[in-house]
C-alpha cells in the first residue's frame, strides 16, 4: 500500500479521539460540577443575607414598636348620672396616683351607687382631652 492512499491514520485519530474524550471530561467536570457549585454558594449566601436581612427588620421595627410608653403620673375618677351628665357625689375619693387603686375604687363606687356610672381617666400632656381608661 502506497501512503498517500492510506485512509486510516490509527496515530492522528487515537491523539485526536483522546483529546476529544479529555476536553469532554473537563466540559463535564465545569458544566456538572464546579459552575453550579458556584451559584449554590451565591444563592444559598444570598438566602442567609435575605432572612438574616429580615430578622434585623423585624427585630428593629419590634424595638421601636414596643418601647416604654409614657404612663400617666395621675388618674382621676369622673362620676356621670344617669341621663350621662358629669356629676359629683360627695364624700369619695377621685384622684389617685396608680391605675389598679382607681380601678379598685371605682369598682367599689359602683357597687355603693348602682345608678351612677363612672369613667377612670388620665390627662396625658399630648392631647387636650383626657383619656378614658375604664368606664362602668
Amino acid at each position: 500500500m502506497h501512503k498517500a492512499l492510506k485512509i486510516f491514520d490509527w496515530k492522528t485519530y487515537s491523539f485526536t479521539a483522546i483529546a476529544v474524550i479529555g476536553f469532554s471530561g473537563i466540559v463535564v467536570e465545569l458544566f456538572s460540577q464546579t459552575i453550579p457549585s458556584i451559584f449554590n454558594t451565591f444563592f444559598k449566601n444570598a438566602g442567609e443575607v435575605v432572612i438574616l436581612g429580615s430578622v434585623f427588620i423585624f427585630a428593629i421595627a419590634w424595638l421601636l414598636k414596643a418601647r416604654p410608653h409614657n404612663r400617666p403620673k395621675k388618674y382621676d375618677v369622673v362620676v356621670f348620672d344617669v341621663f350621662g351628665k358629669p356629676s359629683q357625689i360627695e364624700g369619695i375619693r377621685t384622684e389617685f396616683k396608680t391605675h389598679d387603686v382607681a380601678w379598685s375604687f371605682m369598682k367599689q363606687y359602683k357597687n355603693s351607687y348602682p345608678l351612677y356610672n363612672f369613667a377612670l381617666v388620665s390627662k396625658t400632656p399630648n392631647q387636650r382631652k383626657p383619656t378614658i381608661f375604664k368606664y362602668i
